[in-house]
């Protein structure tokens, strides 16, 4: 008797494992593709890149002044998802009505992460709410998605 009990207590300890190591499997492949899923992939900056607006631009050139090209960016644009996500110094989930209010004269913003080398060769990830203000570009918060 004793051991068909211990024989249904690891039967059962081992499907919880399973089915807990199934899950979590699932929600990394679920993570991973959901920025996949927005159609949203990175693109390699280096000194042959042509920036498609005045941020990719401004990346561009800082990067390029600092002397950190190649740089990988991906670009949001102003997918809600990516903004919800964003967690910064100044927002953490913020809605458009939010920034509004933060930035007087708001009249565009935009999400995009940015991976880049530093100068020890350390990789960097950032994501950057860009803001524009008044007919310029600037930073807005800085910080990273969360998943």
């Amino acid at each position: 008797m004793k051991r068909s009990i211990l024989f249904f207590v690891i039967l059962f300890l081992a499907g919880g494992i399973c089915l807990s190591l199934f899950f979590a499997c699932q929600k990394e492949a679920r993570d991973k593709t959901q920025d996949e899923d927005m159609g949203i992939v990175w693109v390699t900056m280096d000194e042959f890149y042509v920036p498609r607006n005045t941020v990719e631009e401004f990346i561009y050139r800082d990067a390029e002044t600092k002397g950190l090209l190649p740089v990988l960016i991906r670009n949001y644009g102003k997918e809600k998802k990516a903004l919800k996500s964003f967690r910064g110094k100044n927002f953490a989930g913020p809605t458009e009505a939010q920034i509004n209010m933060m930035f007087k004269g708001l009249e565009d913003w935009m999400v995009l992460d940015i991976k880049y080398k530093d100068e020890k060769e350390r990789e960097v990830l950032r994501t950057v709410l860009y803001v524009l203000v008044e007919g310029t570009w600037r930073v807005g918060d800085s910080g990273s998605l969360s998943r």
